[in-house]
């Protein structure tokens, strides 16, 4: 089906633009004949134009006809007889001029010429009553900063730095550190520990603790629930997850600093039946609070020179399924544009990172996961038990 563009169709697109032009054209020549001249009638015109113009020959012929004041030329006595008369000259009269209206200055309307209009509304005091949102909780760690979302009590985003300094430092341990709820979000806003019992995912950390051993505090900081998603435990947050977070940390063997961007996505998915695309997830605890993201992303940063704002950025975006991923999945099979990441998440991540200082990571490093068997007693060993009352900050 065509739809009408300013009466043409889409189908037949160009040949009805140059005929709409042809037409306009005709409209504005006869617009334009047809309107009157300032106003005056041409019987009015004529009256004005005789009338100048009787005006002007009359005061032609009294100029003309003065005597002049050089010598006067005496007249004849007698009149002579074989003298041939002189032919008189006519003296062309000036042309008479032709009368002109006046034209009428046309004002623009200024704002005080302009009525006032009271308005029936108070648009100053709209939200009276207060701010409905969204609101972002901002947390600051010794770990990480992060974004915490209220609509789905998870994280947009979490972000963090690390060095080859600070990995190689060991002064925290996780078996200290204890979950717990973030205690800056609004009690009837926040995740709670309850939330993800007997709820079959793991409280997946978004800044990993491994990434923060150079401080006990540092390491605490990320049990905070506000650095957590629900995470399929088996193949992904125990796996292929772990080792994409291996792989984060072994970039410093390249670059001297590294930074980190992590966050839930919700994708939409096809559906089978009739092929409509919908975004369904799943919710948990109870009530249903937490959702449960269907993807993830990192978005990483490989500097070349610390602290440098001219040097250049290795870049790579990712997205992975919150499912189980096989080890033999290539890492860079989720390499994706950072503007796919940008679009789906409706965040920006390095809109002060130039283009000319962009380098693509995949293309300086090998984007594959090192699989290695995690310790079989650090898996058999019981969580730690969740701490009453929350946090820290």
């Amino acid at each position: 089906m065509t739809l009408p563009i300013g009466g043409c169709y889409t189908l037949d697109l160009e040949k009805c633009l140059r005929l709409s032009n042809f037409n306009t054209r005709a409209e504005q020549t006869s617009f334009d004949l047809s309107i009157p001249v300032t106003g005056m009638s041409k019987t009015t015109l004529a009256i004005v134009a005789a009338t100048s113009a009787a005006a002007g020959a009359s005061l032609s012929a009294l100029i003309f006809s003065r005597p002049s004041k050089s010598t006067p030329v005496p007249l004849p006595t007698a009149p002579v007889k074989d003298a041939a008369p002189k032919p008189i000259v006519p003296v062309p009269a000036p042309p008479a001029p032709v009368a002109v209206p006046n034209p009428v200055p046309v004002i623009a309307p200024t704002q005080s010429a302009l009525p006032a209009v009271v308005s029936p509304v108070d648009p100053a005091g709209i939200l009276r009553y207060g701010f409905p949102g969204p609101i972002a909780d901002t947390l600051s760690t010794p770990s990480h900063l992060s974004s915490f979302n209220r609509f789905t009590r998870n994280p947009h985003w979490v972000a963090e730095h690390f060095t080859a300094q600070s990995l190689l430092l060991n002064n925290g341990s996780r078996r200290n550190s204890v979950f717990y709820e973030d205690l800056s979000v609004p009690p009837m806003f926040r995740a709670k520990l309850t939330d993800y019992a007997r709820s079959g995912y793991d409280r997946g950390h978004q800044v990993p603790a491994a990434d923060a051993k150079w401080s006990q505090p540092a390491m605490d900081s990320t049990f905070v629930l506000s650095n957590m998603c629900p995470q399929v435990g088996e193949g992904f947050n125990r796996d292929y997850w772990a080792h994409f977070e291996e792989f984060c940390r072994n970039l410093t063997k390249r670059y001297p600093s590294v930074r980190v961007v992590t966050g839930p996505l919700y994708l939409p998915k096809r559906d089978e039946k009739d092929g409509k695309w919908m975004v369904s997830y799943e919710m948990i605890g109870n009530p249903p609070n937490v959702a449960v993201p269907t993807h993830f992303y990192k978005i990483i940063f490989g500097e070349e020179a610390a602290n440098d704002p001219t040097g250049r950025v290795a870049l790579g975006a990712f997205v992975l399924p919150n499912a189980e991923i096989p080890n033999t999945k290539s890492l860079k099979d989720f390499e994706v544009p950072l503007e796919a990441v940008e679009r789906a998440s409706g965040l920006m991540f390095a809109e002060k990172v130039p283009s000319d200082r962009r380098k693509q990571l995949c293309r300086e490093v090998r984007c594959e996961i090192i699989v290695r068997e995690f310790d079989k007693a650090r898996q058999q060993t019981r969580p730690p038990l969740p701490q009453p009352g929350g946090g820290r900050w």
